[in-house]
């Protein structure tokens, strides 16, 4: 059932079960997962529609430097479905070697194991609709050649998949089951303002809820789990702050520490040598008709012996911004920037202003290539905009042998790189977010000592040349500062409260009934986007509570009888 939160009479205490904050695929994932279990799950939404402005309004914040973070309302959506009408529907696990305790990641190792959550990862790819649990083209694409032909590396890995969803917007896809279940009620308009823990501290006893058109409300549950982001998550619990002064699981000021997301850009120049049929640049078709993509990497044994943070490349076409490449469709999408996505648009802009004749000549490329122009933008409206299963990006010929690599790298865990509450409160009176995120030079040189362990192979193997300028990686990779909607770490996993927020269930430590779910507890951030293990997570999740809340209420019966 759904239905409005302003529909519900003012200053009404609403009783569930489960109590979950937040309508994205975290949330939708957990409530679901808990209907026809016996428990009554209440499921709070604070956009009142998809993409809901008025309510975005209220993730509004501060960015310490905006040059290398972005906007903090921005890859963050309220509206039932969250993020995920936003995403791009790339799915990757972690690897096992991201669960491990590694001596050169200082922050690292999670008090789960990559076996422990394996069944749920098969799960949630069926939620993400991203076909099967195979990402290994030895596997999943058993006919496919190579992705180059003759390399034959140790060292470098080249058959490690990703996978794409739809991408499944989890508000349509699984609005209808919501409807339709009995036993979960879905509120919009729903913002919750504070979590109210007893006099001890000790259990959640009430949320407090409000609407923008000024409706209150309280929600009593048995167990509460905040699925609300990695930003909005560290905010919730900082903000309540009357019965512990610090916040929330903040007694050893670890809430909005270790905020994490990736070390991305393009860098440097691969030539293959040879024809171009033996390269598998782009997109491939699994045999359940998910498309994949190849990307190199680095043996879990080499990452451990160098020392090295986990870290993908993948195969890119040269610098959109440079009229150089002479290709009419990178012209194109490069004039036409100011129509392109946010995600995307601020990669096809440099901080100077374009020169004219900068202009001309990516004009000059466009009228130059016609036919390639038109192939491309049918391609793009059967496969993309029309196609329910869509294309995942730009994808051009291989002309020339000759590519930049994209390369999307493991954070270092960081104290110092945190989210605070700012001075500046919102319309319903929640004090806004500051967000200061910092990286590390362990975290440029381990991509520069990865980047070189690529070319050496390439070398050796006789493959092709990889050239890029350590004096200018920096920069290559902070030209357009932390990637994406990738909010990591700020309510991390552990085992001791000293060092995290969050025990192996995801229960907040000293809480007994308060959980968290999404990429707020990751200890680290692998080299992997972070939806599938939120999704895995949520499933896991769901198990412990099914299995806690069951049996107490089997316990509290057979002690009335």
């Amino acid at each position: 059932m759904i239905e409005s939160a302003d529909d519900v009479p003012r200053g009404t205490t609403l009783h569930a079960d489960v109590c979950i904050v937040g309508a994205g695929a975290a949330g939708i994932t957990l409530a679901l997962s808990l209907s026809d279990q016996g428990l009554q799950v209440l499921l709070l939404e604070a956009g009142s529609r998809a993409r809901d402005r008025q309510a975005q309004a209220h993730y509004e914040g501060e960015v310490a430097d905006e040059r290398i973070h972005s906007p903090v309302h921005r890859y963050r959506l309220r509206g039932l479905g969250g993020s995920t009408s936003l995403w791009g529907g790339r799915c990757v696990p972690y690897d096992p070697i991201d669960f491990e305790r590694r001596s050169f990641v200082p922050g690292s190792g999670w008090p789960i194991s990559y076996e422990g959550l394996l069944p749920w990862y098969a799960k949630a790819n069926t939620w993400v609709e991203a076909g099967r649990f195979a990402y290994d083209a030895r596997t999943a694409l058993p006919e496919a050649p190579p992705m180059f032909a003759g390399f034959d590396s140790d060292i470098v890995r080249t058959h490690s998949l990703e996978r794409f969803s739809c991408p499944t917007d989890f508000g349509k896809r699984y609005r209808r089951r919501l409807e339709l279940a009995r036993d979960v009620r879905v509120l919009t308009g729903a913002h919750c303002t504070a979590v109210r823990l007893d006099e001890e501290g000790r259990n959640v006893r009430a949320l407090d809820v409000a609407t923008l058109s000024g409706n209150r409300l309280h929600v009593s549950a048995r167990a509460v789990v905040l699925a609300t982001g990695g930003l909005e998550t560290a905010r919730l619990l900082l903000q309540s702050d009357d019965v512990v002064p610090q916040g929330i699981g903040n007694r050893f000021d670890v809430v909005g520490r270790y905020y994490q997301c990736h070390i991305a850009g393009n860098v440097g120049t691969l030539t293959i040598f040879g024809s171009t049929r033996q390269v598998r640049h782009g997109y491939e078709i699994a045999a359940d008709g998910v498309y994949c993509r190849r990307r190199l990497s680095i043996d879990p044994a080499m990452q451990r012996r160098h020392g090295l943070h986990n870290m993908v490349a993948r195969l890119h076409f040269p610098k959109i911004t440079d009229p150089a490449h002479r290709s009419g469709v990178l012209s194109g999408l490069f004039l036409a920037r100011s129509l392109v996505s946010y995600e995307y648009a601020k990669r096809l802009r440099d901080t100077a202003p374009v020169p004219a004749g900068m202009v001309a000549r990516h004009m000059f490329n466009v009228v130059r290539e016609p036919v390639e122009i038109a192939t491309f933008l049918t391609h793009w409206l059967r496969h993309r905009a029309l196609a329910q299963r869509k294309f995942p990006s730009v994808i051009l010929s291989n002309r020339t042998n000759r590519f930049s690599l994209e390369v999307h790298g493991e954070q270092q865990p960081y104290a110092a790189s945190r989210v605070l509450l700012a001075q500046d409160v919102d319309a319903l009176g929640m004090r806004k977010l500051r967000v200061d995120w910092r990286y590390c030079q362990a975290d440029v040189q381990s991509v520069s000592r990865t980047l070189t362990l690529i070319a050496a192979e390439m070398e050796r193997t006789g493959v092709g040349r990889y050239e890029f300028n350590p004096e200018t990686l920096e920069q290559d990779l902070m030209r357009y500062g932390a990637y994406g909607g990738h909010h990591i770490g700020t309510a991390r996993m552990g085992t001791r409260p000293e060092t995290s927020v969050v025990d192996t269930d995801c229960r907040v430590h000293d809480v007994g009934n308060l959980y968290i779910a999404g990429s707020a507890v990751f200890p680290t951030s692998s080299q992997a986007n972070p939806t599938l293990t939120i999704v895995a997570l949520a499933l896991r999740l769901a198990d412990r509570l099914t299995q806690r809340l069951q049996a107490r209420r089997a316990a509290a019966v057979q002690v009335y009888a």
